[in-house]
């Protein structure tokens, strides 16, 4: 196994290691996020306080409802391709409102100057990823809710062949219904197959 080099630097990191000759012992301190820091929360980690600029809050409603509408669109659209059209309207309606409101909302901690800027803009470079979720769910749940519309619509046109495929007892009855079908694209999807 090769030597590990330990470094030569005399501010090694060792946060048990005995101070420099000729400094003082100082009070135990939290260490910073980054590399060097020097413990007082301004180390490169660090921006006046705060963590990375892109990190999620989750106590943030804007935050939060952006990552919601991603989810129950996401849903919403599965749902919709599934086959459980109820189900997928819901997920999308709820993403529609949780997207828009992320992207109209005010952040928490908003200061109410007339100037400022409100919404995903008021988050600052935070705003991009929360943005695109907020975006990616408005799109999944346009999608789930003409999915489930779509499935409604085919639904109430056709009611006649659901009804009487619904009731057929036999299975050539079942092919009778068959007839109620238009002569088209959709007619040969929903046909009853032998």
């Amino acid at each position: 196994m090769p030597d590990r080099r330990q470094p030569d630097s005399p501010t090694d990191d060792n946060p048990f290691a005995a101070p420099p000759e000729g400094r003082p012992d100082q009070p135990w301190q939290p260490r910073s996020g980054g590399d060097g820091g020097n413990g007082d929360g301004n180390g490169p980690g660090d921006s006046g306080g705060q963590r990375g600029p892109a990190r999620w809050d989750p106590t943030d409603p804007i935050q939060r409802r952006a990552r919601y509408a991603l989810l129950a669109g996401m849903w919403g659209f599965f749902f919709g391709i599934f086959g459980i059209p109820s189900v997928g309207l819901l997920l999308g309606a709820l993403a529609l409102y949780w997207g828009i409101s992320a992207l109209r909302g005010k952040p928490a901690a908003a200061t109410g100057e007339p100037g400022a800027p409100t919404g995903l803009d008021a988050l600052g470079p935070a705003a991009r990823p929360q943005r695109t979720a907020a975006v990616s769910g408005l799109v999944t749940a346009s999608l789930a809710i003409l999915l489930a519309m779509s499935s409604y619509a085919l639904q109430l046109a056709y009611k006649d062949f659901y009804v009487c495929r619904d009731d057929a007892l036999t299975k050539s009855a079942e092919l009778q219904c068959n007839t109620l079908l238009p002569n088209n694209f959709v007619g040969e999807v929903l046909k009853v197959r032998q």
